[in-house]
C-alpha cells in the first residue's frame, strides 16, 4: 500500500496543500499536481538545469529533491516572474529577465530557458550587478543545445541593466542593418542595392519570401541544378 505525506508549498505567492508520496519528485508535484509545467524535465539526473525553480531565495533543481523535503517552502517557478514587483521595469510587462531572453535572443528551442531565467534570478537576486564571469559561472550548471550560450550572457546582462536603471544593451537581431554596413558586407565583386540586400559578382543574394533558397537571378538554384532559362529543366 502507497504510504502519502500531507505537505503545503507556497508556489507564486498561492499557498497549496498537497498528498504526496515520500518518493515523489517535487518537479513532478508541480508539473503533475499542479499544471505548472514551465518546469521542464530534462534528464532527472540533475545534470541539465532546465528543472531549476527558487526555493526560499536560493535555486535548486527540482529533480534532485523530493516533495516532502520543500514542505512549507516559498517557490517561485516560471509562471510566476511576471507577477514579481520587478517585472515591468523595462520595456514591457515582463520581468527584466524574461524581456532580456526575448530582446537579446537568449533562446532557440526554449527547452532550457525556464531553468535559465531562474538561475539568473537567484543570480540577480545575490549580486544585482555580476560580472560576465560571475554569469558564466552561475549558470554554468545548466546546459543549452542551441545557443552556444553568448545571448544567454547578454540577456542576463540585460536585466542587470535594467534593474540597475542603466540603459540595456541593443537587440543584436532586431536593429536593421545600416547602409553603411551592407556596403561593408558587400565582397567579391559585389555591392549593396538600393534595398539593403548585396549582390554577388552582379547577381542578388539574399532570401526573398517568394524565392526563398535560390539564386534570385534565375540562372540557377542553390543546389546546382540549371532552370529552364540556360536549357536545363525547371526544379
Amino acid at each position: 500500500m502507497n504510504q502519502t505525506k500531507d505537505i503545503t508549498l507556497t508556489i507564486n505567492g498561492t499557498e497549496h496543500e498537497l498528498s504526496v508520496e515520500p518518493r515523489e519528485l517535487l518537479v513532478h508535484a508541480i508539473r503533475e499536481n499542479l499544471d505548472l509545467t514551465g518546469t521542464h524535465i530534462g534528464c532527472d539526473t540533475g545534470n541539465c538545469g532546465a528543472c531549476t525553480i527558487n526555493m526560499d531565495g536560493e535555486a535548486y533543481k527540482s529533480c534532485l529533491l523530493f516533495a516532502v523535503q520543500a514542505d512549507g517552502s516559498d517557490i517561485t517557478t516560471v509562471e510566476g516572474m511576471g507577477s514579481l514587483e520587478e517585472a515591468g521595469m523595462g520595456e514591457s510587462d515582463l520581468h527584466p529577465i524574461q524581456e532580456g531572453f526575448r530582446q537579446m535572443h537568449g533562446l532557440q528551442c526554449g527547452y532550457c530557458t525556464p531553468g535559465m531565467i531562474m538561475a539568473g534570478k537567484a543570480l540577480l537576486d545575490e549580486n544585482p550587478d555580476p560580472t560576465e564571469a560571475e554569469i558564466r559561472e552561475k549558470i554554468s550548471g545548466n546546459l543549452c543545445r542551441c545557443t552556444g550560450y553568448q545571448n544567454i550572457v547578454k540577456s542576463i546582462e540585460y536585466a542587470a541593466d535594467v534593474l540597475n536603471g542603466r540603459e540595456p544593451s541593443e537587440s543584436p537581431v532586431e536593429n536593421e542593418q545600416t547602409d553603411a554596413e551592407a556596403e561593408a558586407t558587400a565582397t567579391d565583386g559585389g555591392e549593396a542595392t538600393d534595398d539593403g540586400k548585396v549582390t554577388d559578382g552582379g547577381k542578388t543574394m539574399g532570401c526573398g519570401a517568394d524565392s526563398c533558397c535560390r539564386d534570385l537571378s534565375g540562372d540557377r538554384t542553390t543546389d546546382g541544378t540549371r532552370t529552364a532559362d540556360d536549357g536545363g529543366d525547371s526544379p
